[in-house]
Parts: C-alpha cells; sequence; structure tokens
C-alpha cells in the first residue's frame, strides 16, 4: 500500500502528468481538494473508488483517512492542486505518515505559476533583466513568515517576484512593493490559470489593487511582479549563442 501526493496542475484538468494520471487511475481511495481540484480529474480514478473531498476536513481526518486505507491495504491518491512541493501543506502529512510507517510516493505537478507564466507569455528569467524568481506568500491569515522572509527583504532584491494567496492584500502589499520596484513596475495578476474562466490583468504597481478590485478578484490568483512582464530590449542568451563553443 502506497500513498501517492500528486500534483494535479494548476487547473485545466489535462495538465495533469502521465504518471499522476496512471497513479490516480490505480488508486482505489481518492483524497483531493474539492475547492481547488478540477473535478474532471476524478473521471479517471477507477470505478468504485472511495473519493474524499478534503476541503472541510481536518488534518486528523485526513490522516484517519490514510491510516484506514493502510490498514486494508488500498493505495491513495491524495490530490494536491498545483505541485505538492509548494505551499500544499504536505510536509504535516508526511511526518505522521513516517512516524506511523505509512508508505508514499510524490508526484510532481505542474504548479499554479508556471500556468500564469504561460498564460501571459512570459519567460520569468530574461537575459539581463532578471535571473532570480522568489515565490513567496504574506502572512495575512496563516502562519507568520519566518525572520528574514519579510517582503520588504525579498523585495530588496528586484527579483521577479511571484505570490501566492496574497490578491486579497494587494492594496496593502503594493506599499511596501513601491519603495523597491517603483510605482511604474510591471505587474500581472492571473485569476484561475489555465481554466476556462482564467482571468489576467496587466498594469503597474501603481494600479494594479484597483484594477484587481474592480474585477472582484478574491482568490485562487497568481501576482508577478518584475521587469520581465514588458522586458524587450535584452541580450539573446548564452545557451544559443553562436559564439558559444559546441
Amino acid at each position: 500500500m502506497t500513498v501517492y501526493f500528486i500534483g494535479a496542475g494548476p487547473g485545466a484538468a489535462d495538465l495533469i502528468t502521465v504518471r499522476g494520471r496512471d497513479r490516480l487511475a490505480a488508486s482505489p481511495v481518492c483524497l483531493y481538494a474539492g475547492s481547488l481540484v478540477p473535478a474532471e480529474l476524478l473521471s479517471y480514478c477507477p470505478p468504485g473508488a472511495r473519493l474524499v473531498d478534503t476541503a472541510n476536513l481536518d488534518l486528523n481526518q485526513i490522516l484517519a483517512e490514510l491510516t484506514a486505507a493502510h490498514a486494508a491495504g488500498l493505495d491513495v491518491a491524495r490530490l494536491h492542486s498545483g505541485d505538492p512541493s509548494i505551499l500544499s501543506a504536505m510536509a504535516e502529512q508526511l511526518r505522521r505518515l513516517d512516524a506511523a510507517g505509512i508508505p508514499y510516493e510524490i508526484v510532481p505537478g505542474v504548479p499554479a505559476f508556471a500556468a500564469a507564466a504561460a498564460a501571459l507569455g512570459r519567460e520569468l528569467t530574461v537575459p539581463g533583466v532578471a535571473q532570480t524568481v522568489i515565490l513567496t506568500r504574506t502572512a495575512a491569515r496563516a502562519t507568520p513568515m519566518p525572520p528574514g522572509e519579510e517582503l520588504a527583504t525579498l523585495a530588496a532584491s528586484r527579483s521577479t517576484l511571484v505570490l501566492h494567496l496574497a490578491v486579497q492584500r494587494l492594496s496593502v502589499l503594493v506599499t511596501e512593493l513601491i519603495p523597491w520596484y517603483g510605482e511604474d513596475c510591471p505587474v500581472a495578476v492571473v485569476a484561475r490559470a489555465s481554466r476556462p474562466d482564467q482571468q489576467i490583468l496587466r498594469g503597474r504597481l501603481a494600479d494594479i489593487a484597483a484594477q484587481v478590485e474592480a474585477a472582484g478578484i478574491r482568490r485562487t490568483a497568481v501576482i508577478v511582479v518584475g521587469p520581465v512582464l514588458t522586458a524587450e530590449e535584452f541580450p539573446d542568451s548564452h545557451l544559443y549563442s553562436t559564439t558559444r563553443p559546441r
């Protein structure tokens, strides 16, 4: 028996990996976050599979389901949105499975920030503009950020900044970012990336919060900040340079 932590992708059902789909199809138990994982993915589950929506379950209840499946010798597909290595609350589940001696495997998925970049038609690392991407969140209604990971500290690098779980606080966040990036720094907000109802807003730090408010975007959104969003004049990458030794 194995618990498969599967990255379900950012939203579109066909963005799950082949391995993730195959693990899902072979698992007689599936735990999924109903508010985030597309329902279409459940069609890959085998007939008669036990389907458990974890949206309203606490950690103890989730572990009880995993433990019961282990006792019955049944593999479990544990579907997480995006990629489970980022902001997925997987770590505390793994810690408890380790303590209980329950085996698991992690199947990576397409993260939301990658789907957002694709929707924007942009590379987040552009030669001569930005070669670093910072993935982070804010601490409004979540656990506090560790020391040294305050937004102002991260913004000081002027790297490409990707903010998750932050769109509801955007008006506050821009005031922290402007001293480092400037009012005219390009910003994009991608809500429900890769889904049929995907929304894309583009603007500057000075006006993006007003756009988000007008559009009524309140959740399931990725915020991208940085000059890579509008960069046009930059050197070609060394990777394919005609002067690079072959």
